[in-house]
């Protein structure tokens, strides 16, 4: 089979071949003559360099300045801006104020962040009104109403539906807790 599949193949390339070498050589129609070549006409210095001698370079010309040329002082390759001419006047733009850094905060360093946990509300009679219940996260309970101290060390300001401000016996750290009901 295979050797059928390689006449299939190789008789009509050949052909094919064949006859697009006949027509190179030699075209089908051979009533017409063959147009004749037209040579193009030499242009610039080889049409002078056939005809006659070159003419010396004259470096002298190429570092020439010209009296009327306008001198350009401006680099295209580079971003800013334009030369000003001496004739017009120059506004000065005022100066910029210089960034100065904040100052560095002095005095003690502020309290630590205040670490009991809003867990819950009980419901207290009217007259008594809310208490906060708080956890240590150790696992320690503490409850409190406005105004109260709280593990010795805070002092609840404000007792809300969903959240308490506390700070500090001293008034310093004022925060307010959200609740976290764990």
């Amino acid at each position: 089979m295979t050797g059928l599949l390689r006449r299939e193949v190789l008789i009509p390339l050949l052909v094919v071949l064949l006859g697009g070498g006949a027509y190179v050589t030699k075209p089908w129609s051979s009533d017409q003559p063959a147009p004749a070549r037209q040579q193009a006409p030499a242009s610039g210095a080889a049409a002078q360099g056939a005809s006659g001698p070159v003419a010396d370079v004259r470096l002298d010309l190429l570092t020439a300045t010209g009296g009327d040329a306008a001198t350009i002082t401006r680099n295209p390759f580079r971003f800013q801006q334009r030369a000003v001419p001496a004739s017009t006047t120059v506004r000065r733009a005022a100066p910029r104020p210089e960034f100065t850094a904040p100052p560095a905060p002095t005095g003690p360093p502020p309290p630590p962040p205040i670490t009991l946990r809003f867990i819950g509300l009980i419901e207290a009679p009217p007259r008594t009104g809310r208490v906060a219940l708080l956890s240590d996260g150790r696992g320690g309970l503490m409850h409190g109403r406005e105004g109260d101290t709280v593990d010795g060390r805070y002092r609840l300001l404000r007792v809300g539906t969903d959240s308490i401000e506390m700070a500090y016996m001293d008034g310093r750290g004022r925060q307010t807790i959200r609740l976290s009901g764990q």
